[in-house]
């Protein structure tokens, strides 16, 4: 074999060897197809907090969209919901609840999302387990600054409003009404939709949205964090310094901003797998 020969020989071999060297970091045309960009392809835990005058059932949707994914996906219930009825419940013992979940599932590198309520619910949660955080995500959530409560998040008229229905029930309780709830918290829902949701509306134990939250701890972690919103939620002003963003999302100093479209409560359930996806993104490294 002459020696040109030979090189073209060891070329060839040498690309060949390059080539299946590189197989390992590319996915077949079906792998890529089923699993989507390799950004796609991370399999997250997630932790996925509840708001208020809802239960953990509210995820449901959602969370089978996560794990048709192929996510692991807990949806704790905390204290004062649930088989829970104690309506004097405190922050502390909703946190804790939370946190207690998280310690007895042994669960790292989670993922911890709030929705609304459930904002400050988090903030106080990575308090007690940072080093089982991976990230944070505020969806359409409660961002209170230290000595801040979540009703000091609220427009005047609102706090107003809460006062009376609290004074009101009797119990230590706020219940929507319905044509808040159908026109501020479902307004993208059929007729049929918001009456149906609306059945599934809980009275919310009124005693941790008006806490003062300490959270200069949490305010000192270096964490990461996202903001996922909604443009079509009107729970609080849209484009005000007090609305969702900037006026919630600006607390949290450096964020990931991630945005879709629905409202408060109905998009969870009426599009799950557009909500899974914000979700992802949010969350994804």
């Amino acid at each position: 074999m002459n020696s040109q020969r030979i090189r073209k020989a060891l070329t060839g071999k040498v690309a060949l060897l390059f080539l299946l060297a590189l197989l390992p970091f590319y996915p077949s045309p079906a792998g890529a197809a089923a699993k989507g960009t390799p950004g796609d392809q991370q399999n997250l835990t997630f932790v996925l907090v509840h708001g208020a005058w809802v239960d953990a059932s509210f995820w449901d949707e959602t969370a089978a969209e996560l794990r048709k994914m192929g996510h692991t996906v807990y949806t704790p219930e905390y204290a004062g919901h649930g088989g829970d009825k104690n309506t004097m419940v405190t922050h502390e013992q909703v946190t804790k609840s939370v946190a207690d979940f998280i310690k007895q599932k042994d669960l790292h590198d989670i993922i911890l999302l709030g929705h609304s309520f459930g904002g400050s619910v988090v903030q106080k949660t990575a308090e007690l387990v940072p080093e089982r955080v991976k990230r944070l995500v505020f969806f359409d959530a409660f961002v209170p600054l230290d000595g801040q409560s979540v009703a000091d998040q609220f427009p005047a008229p609102v706090q107003l409003l809460f006062e009376g229905l609290l004074k009101a029930s009797g119990n230590n309780t706020i219940m929507l009404p319905y044509p808040l709830f159908r026109d501020v918290f479902v307004n993208t829902a059929t007729t049929e939709e918001a009456q149906a949701l609306y059945k599934k509306v809980i009275p919310e134990p009124a005693g941790p949205a008006f806490q003062k939250l300490d959270l200069k701890k949490f305010y000192s972690l270096d964490l990461p964090k996202s903001y996922l919103f909604l443009t079509e939620d009107m729970v609080l002003p849209q484009g005000a310094a007090g609305g969702w963003h900037p006026g919630q999302s600006g607390h949290l100093g450096m964020f990931r901003y991630i945005e879709g479209t629905g409202d408060h409560l109905t998009t969870v359930h009426t599009k799950p797998a557009a909500i899974a996806g914000k979700i992802v993104q949010a969350s994804r490294e």
